[in-house]
């Protein structure tokens, strides 16, 4: 007789995200996960082919956050780049992930093309691509150098995110 259940595919993806944010990339192992969702690690195997897979999936489940905050937005420029902001701020080390791994393509499209519909609002389709870009680059930036610590002039940061966010839109003709 088959030995039943004792996790399932979403409490070991879950298990990876929280131990990825409790102790960074490093500390995302097959026996910690295994212990926090209660398994030995080979029945994880099961269910997950390796580590490598185990990372490549926490990071889809981060891009797949970040796209479900995308998509509840109000989607305007504004509100996309406060989501994506919000995302790092709750999830800084999965929001570091997303760049460090390949995250699966057909995930990041997704999330890329709610962006791209609001920056045609504003930038005219001839250009949303562009808009995109430089809107997301500036957030990505701005959220690194805030994760990491680098704006030690003292200053209100949120302040300075929501300034940058008017001067891109003014920039864009919005």
């Amino acid at each position: 007789m088959p030995t039943p259940e004792r996790t399932s595919y979403a409490e070991i993806i879950a298990a990876g995200r929280d131990l990825l944010e409790e102790s960074g990339l490093a500390g995302l192992t097959m026996q910690r996960v295994a212990e926090r969702v209660g398994v030995r690690a080979p029945s994880l195997y099961k269910r997950v082919r390796d580590r490598d897979a185990l990372i490549e999936a926490v990071a889809a489940a981060t891009v797949d956050d970040l796209t479900a905050r995308l998509e509840a937005s109000d989607r305007s420029l504004e509100g996309l780049a406060r989501a994506y902001r919000a995302l790092a701020q709750s999830r800084p080390e999965g929001f570091r992930l997303m760049f460090a791994t390949a995250a699966p393509p057909e995930l990041l499209a997704r999330a890329g093309l709610t962006i791209v519909d609001s920056a045609a609002v504003i930038a005219g389709e001839e250009h949303a691509l562009d808009a995109a870009r430089m809107v997301t680059a500036w957030a990505t930036g701005f959220i690194h150098m805030e994760l990491a610590g680098a704006f030690r002039l003292g200053g209100d940061v949120d302040a300075a995110f929501e300034y940058g966010l008017v001067a891109l839109r003014r920039g864009l003709g919005g």
